[in-house]
């Protein structure tokens, strides 16, 4: 039975671009997979734990072989739940708008706090090696085109870091679709976001 998880990143809801795209992935995929199911972590109304304090303490003894106090082992506990959810999925779905070039803070928050060895990822002698294997499907939403002042190449922190953070831990069946111009006036808008629709609806009937 297929389990997805999908990060909801974007606080915009129903005027969100990313969120629309990834509803319709999320309906098509669910006719799809009657007997899947799906957890949704909206990273914006999710309890996030500071990563600090105990919290870091224990990341430092666990790193050096250390046994955790009942202080830090409490303060993982909710750290190792959010991991969990990660480990369970044969698929991750992600609603990611551009903010600065880059992704939000609160999604970046949720990777600081499960990017965790021995979590989602180890390493020894030969390299870092992630631990995940489910397929990603990445939902880029950003207000303009990234032009010829920005080129995508070298200013596209969104799509890129998003790729980058999966290969950590593990990913690397990963699909990723981009719906711009939304910022654009209303036409651009609309056809921005009926493509989105229309390559995710496609992309979830191949997965």
């Amino acid at each position: 039975m297929p389990h997805l998880l999908y990060v909801e990143a974007s606080p915009r809801k129903d005027r969100s671009a990313s969120i629309a795209a990834a509803h319709a992935f999320l309906e098509t995929w669910r006719g799809r997979h009657p007997e899947g199911s799906v957890d949704t972590l909206d990273v914006w109304n999710t309890q996030l734990p500071d990563f600090d304090g105990e919290a870091l303490a224990g990341k430092y003894a666990a790193l050096a072989g250390e046994p955790l106090s009942l202080a830090q082992d409490e303060a993982w506990s909710a750290i190792r739940a959010l991991a969990e959810r990660f480990r369970r999925a044969d698929l991750l779905l992600f609603a990611v708008p551009m903010w600065n070039y880059t992704i939000p803070y609160r999604l970046k928050h949720l990777f600081d706090l499960v990017s965790q060895k021995d979590l989602l990822f180890t390493f020894d002698e030969r390299g870092q090696n992630g631990l995940l294997k489910a397929k990603a499907v990445v939902i880029n939403a950003r207000g303009v085109q990234i032009g010829d002042d920005f080129p995508a190449d070298i200013y596209d922190h969104q799509s890129t870091y998003m790729a980058t953070w999966l290969r950590m831990v593990g990913v690397t069946d990963v699909h990723q679709i981009l719906v711009e111009k939304g910022l654009m006036g209303p036409d651009l808008d609309a056809a921005a976001r009926a493509q989105g629709r229309a390559e995710a609806e496609a992309l979830a009937n191949r997965l």
